[in-house]
């Protein structure tokens, strides 16, 4: 059932078109029986005026009368003398002697005709007035179509009104689909409907307690979140300082500390990677979205790095030219281009190029982030989207810390401003590309 307006609108017609059907037909039924009653009644008259009018008790020659092809008359004597009859009748007895008053149906002349017999008891002669059957039933069906059209011709008219009807009765259903499309993601406020109908109240009271519940949901990992970045980042940073004065501590083989100290990066990298993973969920990217020029953005992430790409004498170059604007999260784009940046200056090496191309047009943005590192192979291009997971795993070639989560964060962050992310190899420097394609209407 795509449409509770169409639902009931058809089986609402379908019931009244069933009923008015039936009671048509009954109508129809009775209305026929009815008109041939009259039209008996008709003829019986007609039979009685001819009695009346005529008295001859002798056959004459001149007694043909000019009649109506649908009807006829013949005046017979008790020996079956034919005294008078009209143009169109026949010269033979329609009737038995033994009926003194009596309605039959009779074939004549290749139709069939409704006939009634008199018996003229003061002049001792019968009268036979009859009428064709399909004329009467011709009038009798004109008659009552023409009472049951103008109901047949309402019924779209009546289709019309009762799709108007559930129209208006759905106006609640439609306010309250209209309160809840207008709710932003951080918008966990009660639905507040004024005079809501009997039917959508347990509905309303039901999406409330819903609400309430996601809202407290919503408060407590918040502050998991708040609570989980003091009490994660404050040890590690303490282990930091203690890292680097043993580090210091001349007596202490340096050797030995080696693994240590990446241990403990690792475990600040992967702290940071997950409430950055947190930070971009659905719920809160995207609550503050602006204009923005895609192109100052990654300068600004470029230059954040700069320092780090300098130290391995690599090259980053920008290709586009700004403005370049759209619509989204700034926060969240920002981690997006740091986290492929990041990785693209991580997995190349030294005095290597990364080249960012932006492409503008009428419809889409294009991104373009090309590396010099050894690439991933077609087979890995989905599965390294996937939380947690990192191309041969804690052993990765390059010895380069890393969680498995900046490609996830960037896939995540594309969804979120409805953008499509492919990976390929770069023809120019044989490492990774990663493209970007951002929709104009992104983030709206």
């Amino acid at each position: 059932m795509k449409s509770i307006r169409l639902y009931l609108l058809l089986v609402l017609v379908a019931i009244i078109t069933l009923m008015t059907f039936l009671s048509l037909l009954q109508g129809y039924q009775s209305s026929i029986e009815k008109a041939e009653l009259l039209f008996d009644a008709r003829l019986k008259n007609m039979a009685e005026i001819i009695a009346n009018a005529n008295q001859d008790t002798e056959p004459r020659t001149a007694s043909v009368f000019e009649q109506s092809p649908t009807i006829f008359f013949q005046v017979w004597s008790d020996d079956l003398a034919l005294l008078a009859h009209s143009n169109n009748a026949p010269e033979q007895p329609l009737f038995d002697l033994n009926d003194e008053v009596k309605f039959k149906d009779s074939n004549f002349n290749g139709y069939r005709w409704r006939t009634f017999l008199l018996r003229d008891h003061h002049l001792n002669r019968w009268v036979v007035a009859a009428e064709r059957a399909d004329i009467r039933y011709s009038l009798a069906e004109n008659v009552v179509l023409a009472s049951i059209k103008p109901i047949v011709v309402t019924l779209p008219i009546l289709a019309l009104i009762i799709w108007a009807a559930i129209g208006l009765g759905l106006r609640p259903l439609r306010a309250l689909n209209k309160q809840l499309n207008q709710k932003q993601a951080d918008d966990l406020s009660p639905i507040n409907m004024a005079e809501t109908p009997k039917e959508l109240s347990q509905l309303v009271t039901t999406v409330n307690a819903l609400l309430a519940r996601l809202s407290a949901a919503f408060t407590r990992e918040q502050q998991f979140s708040a609570d989980a970045a003091h009490e994660l980042r404050t040890p590690i940073s303490n282990l930091k300082v203690q890292m680097h004065n043993l580090q210091m501590n001349k007596a202490i083989d340096q050797q030995a500390l080696s693994p240590m100290s990446s241990g403990i990066d690792r475990m600040g990298h992967v702290v940071e990677q997950v409430l950055s993973l947190y930070r971009h969920s659905s719920e809160h990217a995207l609550v503050a979205q602006s204009t923005l020029d895609l192109c100052v953005l990654i300068q600004a992430v470029m230059a954040e790095q700069y320092a780090a790409i300098h130290a391995k004498r690599q090259q980053v170059s920008l290709v586009g030219e700004s403005p370049c604007m759209m619509v989204g999260s700034e926060f969240a784009l920002k981690a997006l281009f740091q986290n492929l940046i990041s990785n693209a200056h991580k997995y190349s090496p030294e005095k290597s190029q990364i080249i960012v191309t932006i492409q503008c047009d009428a419809e889409q943005i294009l991104c373009f982030v090309e590396d010099s590192g050894p690439g991933i192979s077609e087979e890995e291009y989905q599965r390294v989207f996937k939380r947690f997971y990192r191309v041969g795993g804690d052993q990765h070639e390059s010895q380069v810390t890393g969680c498995g989560l900046g490609l996830a964060i960037v896939h995540h962050i594309a969804e979120l401003h409805h953008a499509s992310l492919d990976l390929m190899r770069s023809e120019p420097l044989g490492g990774l590309k990663v493209v970007i394609r951002f929709p104009l209407s992104a983030g709206a």
